[in-house]
């Protein structure tokens, strides 16, 4: 039996919207994400003639309106999220940080190519900005597309400090659009952000309101029958772990926000029947991985993490944190459409409109019932195990050797399994079984099988009865540049230890490894990481592009934030060009504070060192 939690709390907001009492909100809101269309003709995102940018961006705690309560919180330029800070590529930026707060702080520019020294990362390229002071990154710009921002210092991201970043490309783009919104998605907690990580490190499901009941287990026997039942129970006691644990923090104490606004706020981006609309949905939040639709009207994905990508069209997308999915739409009639952005637990969503005029509003789609990991989320080898009788040698599920991931065969989803609610998923083809390396006590558990899980649209869309974007659909625009065959390849383990709240790469926290991780300048790095872990974990690579293996053969696409699956293997080309110091870490931010962390260095002569 599943609940989502406050359902008392979400009534109140919805009435106190409709009554008018929720005010203030206006005023806290950056210019891109109120209704209506700019001077220069676009709506949300302005554009103009190319010109080099000069931006100070003033960072400050103050008393603010938000979530439909009160709070102190983090600003920048008086807003959450921030202001859009918006350049032309081939241009240069000049962005003047000033920290008006007690304490260090700091902005990284995510997805950035520009000198490590501009990068904005405590104690890995600046020592940071003290109180009072102010931080110049001056950089020209080389690329294009939908980007954000946010600190890199504590939790800070957490209470407010992100915003959106948008370069306009120097060539025409490839796809028209009439209209420009920023959609950016985040997370809210009323509760100190140091508060929660405590409360996870004494009790790691604290805000899971979700668990399995003794009438789920008599179900599950029905189902599968006492021997599987019991075998299912007894291996995912044996990891600490329950099918429930989708999300560290949830819904209890999450309100989840579009454009800074609550569901109840109804962020509404207005348009013209037959109007191209042009979404720019960038995952902004601290811990929260989304399942992004708008019912009624399909979605053409044309960029990924600011890259354009062949066209794809789907009905809906799971976007990690960090990630961004730039999506055109066309309303043709004259009538409003939800954008729904549905948390990944299914414990609460975040909620806009397209509509032709303000104040419209369309129906919102009830939450979904909650998924539950699986069997092959635990990487667990399931030939020779007793399925109810199901034939394993005829699934695709048997392992192999052989690490190529350059080499695999896409070829969906191998089988959809029988028996308990937790084993209910298709699974991709085993590419690898585990070396010996159990990484230590840092880690409570390794993926017995690796698996290539690119195919699969996301936990909990599965069987959802429409299209879902994978990442094997995403196909570059242009042919690879660089086609070397890599001659270095580091291999990385994504390792955890969710009773104890310990996050790491093989089994060492930030704090416990010697150096960084060497990639040699000039060359073509292949970078294989598995993750050992039963939950999703978005990884982030500064300063570079990252090319993801995904059997698109040469146009395969770029990303620099790849969310990788539970026991999945997922192969990665980087070419080393880029010298310098650059964070590595996942971008969940507690997993982050919490260890999972590394350094990555490209040393050319001086620079990198």
């Amino acid at each position: 039996m599943n609940h989502h939690p406050d359902p008392g709390r979400r009534q109140l907001l919805k009435a106190l919207a409709a009554s008018g009492l929720i005010t203030g909100l206006g005023p806290l809101l950056p210019a891109y994400a109120r209704t209506g269309v700019t001077a220069a003709g676009r709506a949300g995102v302005p554009g103009g003639e190319p010109r080099d940018v000069t931006m100070d961006i003033a960072i400050r705690r103050e008393s603010i309106d938000i979530a439909g309560g009160h709070a102190s919180a983090t600003t920048i330029n008086h807003t959450i999220p921030g202001p859009l800070v918006e350049l032309w590529e081939g241009q240069r930026a000049t962005l003047r940080v000033t920290n008006h707060l007690e304490e260090d702080s700091s902005i990284h520019w995510h997805g950035i190519l520009l000198p490590f020294e501009m990068d904005g990362v405590p104690g890995v390229t600046f020592p940071g900005i003290p109180p009072g002071e102010s931080f110049v990154a001056d950089f020209p710009v080389r690329q294009y597309g939908s980007y954000w921002y946010h600190s890199h210092s504590g939790l800070q991201e957490q209470t407010g400090v992100y915003g959106p970043l948008v370069i306009h490309p120097r060539e025409p783009e490839p796809f028209a659009y009439d209209r420009d919104y920023v959609v950016v998605l985040s997370d809210w907690t009323f509760e100190d952000p140091h508060r929660v990580m405590a409360k996870l490190k004494k009790m790691s499901d604290y805000y899971n309101f979700s668990q399995r009941t003794v009438e789920d287990f008599f179900e599950d026997v029905q189902k599968a029958g006492w021997g599987t039942t019991l075998r299912d129970r007894v291996a995912w006691g044996n990891m600490r772990m329950s099918p429930t644990d989708i999300a560290d923090i949830t819904g209890h104490t999450y309100t989840y926000l579009m454009n800074g606004v609550h569901p109840a706020g109804n962020w509404t981006g207005l348009f013209s029947p037959g109007e191209r609309i042009r979404l720019r949905v960038i995952n902004a939040s601290a811990m929260t991985f989304f399942n992004v639709r708008i019912p009624g009207l399909p979605m053409t994905v044309v960029q990924a993490d600011g890259q354009n990508v062949e066209p794809v069209e789907t009905d809906e997308f799971q976007i990690g944190v960090a990630e961004r999915y730039d999506v055109i739409v066309e309303p043709r009639q004259d009538q409003a459409y939800t954008v729904m952005a549905e948390s990944m637990d299914r414990s609460g969503y975040a909620r806009g409109t397209l509509a032709p005029r303000p104040g419209m509003a369309a129906a919102v789609p009830p939450l979904r019932e909650p998924p539950q990991r699986t069997m092959v989320d635990m990487g667990m080898d399931m030939a020779g195990m007793d399925m109810g009788g199901m034939d394993m040698s005829s699934t695709g599920m048997q392992g192999h050797e052989g690490h190529d991931m350059s080499t695999m065969k896409h070829e969906g989803h191998s089988m959809q399994m029988g028996g308990t609610g937790s084993m209910m998923e298709p699974a991709g083809p085993v590419v690898a079984r585990h070396g010996p390396d159990w990484h230590g006590p840092g880690n409570i558990s390794v993926a017995e099988v690796q698996r290539n899980r690119l195919g699969e649209p996301g936990t909990g869309l599965e069987n959802v009865g429409h299209r879902v974007l994978t990442y094997a659909q995403l196909r570059n625009v242009v042919p690879m540049q660089d086609t070397r065959e890599p001659t270095h390849t580091v291999e990385l383990h994504l390792t955890g230890n969710m009773e104890r709240y310990m996050w790491s790469f093989d089994g060492e926290e930030f704090h416990e490894v010697d150096g960084p991780i060497d990639f040699p300048y000039g060359e073509r790095v292949r970078l294989i990481m598995v993750n050992d872990t039963m939950m999703e974990h978005p990884i982030h690579l500064h300063g570079m592009f990252m090319e993801l293996e995904n059997g698109q053969g040469d146009r395969l696409p770029f990303k620099d934030t790849i969310s990788i699956k539970p026991s999945e293997r997922v192969s990665l080309l980087i070419t080393a060009v880029e010298p310098g110091r650059w964070a590595f870490h996942c971008h969940l931010l507690y997993h982050m504070e919490m260890g999972m962390f590394r350094v990555v260095r490209i040393r050319n002569g001086e620079v990198g060192a």
